[in-house]
């Protein structure tokens, strides 16, 4: 997606429980990214980390910081692939359409599994 002239990088999907709402959790997220030496130069550039907030909970939101669910996760396999496999029950809570529809849509895009093997 977007800039492919650049190294391979892993993605992964986490489900954790927070008290921050969603602009406290952004701001807590920058503050990791800064920390973990992110320098925001080129969108969809090459970069040390990038954590995104996919969905919270079936919070539907649109700020001018913030979009919840994230804009185009329902576009992206390298996303939708671990979230059916952390959730397969889960919705969209936008659109209430399954995760496991929205991960048929996008089958052709090429995801390579990580394991201990590789």
């Amino acid at each position: 997606m977007g800039i492919t002239d650049q190294p391979w990088f892993l993605n992964q999907v986490a489900e954790f429980e927070t008290s921050l709402f969603p602009l406290q959790l952004l701001h807590r997220i920058h503050r990791v990214e800064n920390e973990l030496g992110r320098v925001r130069t080129l969108v969809n550039g090459p970069r040390t980390v990038d954590i995104d907030i996919i969905l919270y909970g079936n919070t539907v939101m649109r700020s001018a910081q913030l979009e919840i669910p994230h804009p185009r996760y329902r576009e992206r396999r390298f996303v939708l692939a671990p979230l059916a496999e952390l959730n397969p029950a889960l919705r969209d809570p936008a659109t209430g359409e399954p995760i496991m529809a929205l991960l048929d849509a996008v089958r052709a895009q090429t995801v390579r599994r990580l394991n201990e093997n590789n």
